[in-house]
């Protein structure tokens, strides 16, 4: 006697079950599109342009004029000379360092000075404000089984779109 109540409960619920699926179960055809007409909004979007220009850029240097180590050695020992003869102890010293230094310097020669100039690029990135179109949505005029409805939707459809049939009864 358990194995046909336990048969009954579950025809009874195979029933209901078999019931709600066909009763929400919806039905799908297609509709001819009459119109698909885009939804456009305008956006201010901001394109970044990159503008280099060749600049000259000047620099100097000062290079020695190169007249062979002789002539600054024999110099440094000429003003060593003529250094110590001024001052006398600590101050000799100091005298004579002074002396070669400038010795040398001065029989090394003058330095020459020498103007470069070299183009040098420069870029920098500037932003120019460009209107773009942006497309929301399309707005669909559709015919189906002789009547005319319309809705938005995220794409164009094509020629024609996919509609859900809802059968229902009524009461």
């Amino acid at each position: 006697m358990n194995s046909k109540r336990t048969f009954a409960v579950l025809a009874t619920a195979t029933a209901f079950l078999v019931a709600s699926v066909g009763a929400n179960a919806a039905v799908y055809d297609y509709a001819k599109v009459i119109s698909s007409t885009p939804v456009v909004r305008y956006v201010n979007v901001k394109i970044p342009v990159r503008e280099c220009w060749q600049e000259t850029h000047y620099y100097t240097t000062y290079e020695p004029r190169h007249r062979g180590p002789g002539r600054t050695i024999a110099g440094a020992i000429i003003g060593g000379v003529v250094g110590h003869q001024f001052g006398s102890g600590r101050g000799n010293d100091a005298a004579t360092i002074a002396g070669s230094m400038l010795g040398a310097a001065i029989a090394r020669g003058p330095v020459e000075r020498i103007e470069y100039a070299r183009p040098v690029e420069r870029c920098e990135t500037r932003y120019r404000d460009q209107r773009e179109q942006r497309i929301d949505g399309y707005d669909v005029v559709y015919r189906y089984q002789g009547q005319r409805y319309s809705t938005r939707m995220p794409y164009d459809p094509g020629k024609r779109i996919k509609v859900r049939v809802d059968i229902r009864p009524a009461g």
